[in-house]
């Protein structure tokens, strides 16, 4: 059985919290709020509508490369606008297909129009890791007799 959005969602537990700022923070307060909660890239929102996300890749090459300043510079202006979102019905082979075609470490989930959740790249290794292992396990009961027959 493949693992769906949704399922890995309900695993992260206190994961699931969804942390944003809005297009007119600086860079600075979306680098406190990602320092503040251990995070690698934070949503960026305007009431509940997704207008982009910043990430650690966004300040490096738009932000510190580029000689600005984060304290005066606004997030709107170096977020990521076009931002690729997935459903809670699709699979983490979606998630892995979408992350490596597009070169991305952030997946927001979205549900009817809402944020669900962001799935990251740390999220869909760990479900790999989960599915391989209860195939494993099926497979070595399956080979020594204990299904239960």
């Amino acid at each position: 059985m493949t693992t769906t959005v949704r399922q890995i969602l309900e695993g992260k537990g206190k994961g699931k919290a969804i942390f944003a700022v809005s297009p007119s923070a600086t860079v600075f307060e979306a680098l406190q709020c990602m320092q503040a909660n251990d995070i690698g890239g934070v949503l960026v929102t305007e009431g509940e509508h997704l207008r982009g996300i910043f990430t650690e890749r966004d300040y490096a090459r738009k932000v510190t490369l580029q000689g600005k300043a984060s304290k005066e510079i606004k997030v709107s202006e170096v977020m990521t606008a076009n931002v690729l979102t997935i459903s809670p019905s699709q699979t983490i082979d979606d998630v892995l297909e979408m992350m490596t075609e597009n070169r991305i470490r952030h997946l927001p989930v979205v549900e009817k129009g809402k944020m669900a959740g962001v799935i990251t790249i740390g999220d869909a290794v760990k479900a790999v890791i989960a599915e391989q292992k209860a195939t494993i396990e099926h497979l070595e009961s399956y080979i020594s007799g204990d299904l239960g027959n």
